[in-house]
């Protein structure tokens, strides 16, 4: 798993390349919790290189959005693949995010 982050002017553009599973989760939780303190701002999660996802990563974008929305911000994934799409159908986390 490697994961980028890019602050833009208006958000904060997360990478996702690779697995982000239970094997990467507590690395990938320690790299995006510093984007979720302080005032914070939109998270978008570049998903075109991610090519797997269990549930402690569904766990860990959770947390992202529950602490980004507190903020009055938003979290959107981007170019999500039709597997990974389709675990966020099951599990219903395809309603809690917003895709693009």
């Amino acid at each position: 798993m490697k994961i980028t982050i890019e602050e833009q002017a208006d958000y904060t553009l997360v990478t996702l390349i690779g697995s982000l599973d239970t094997a990467t989760a507590i690395e990938a939780d320690s790299i995006l919790k510093p984007i979720t303190e302080g005032e914070g701002k939109d998270i978008v999660f570049e998903c075109e290189q991610l090519e797997y996802i269990a549930s402690s990563g569904l766990r860990i974008l959770l947390d992202v959005l529950k602490k980004t929305k507190a903020k009055g911000h938003k979290v959107v994934l981007r170019n999500v693949n039709d597997d990974i799409k389709n675990v966020f159908n099951i599990t219903g986390f395809i309603n809690l995010f917003e895709f693009e």
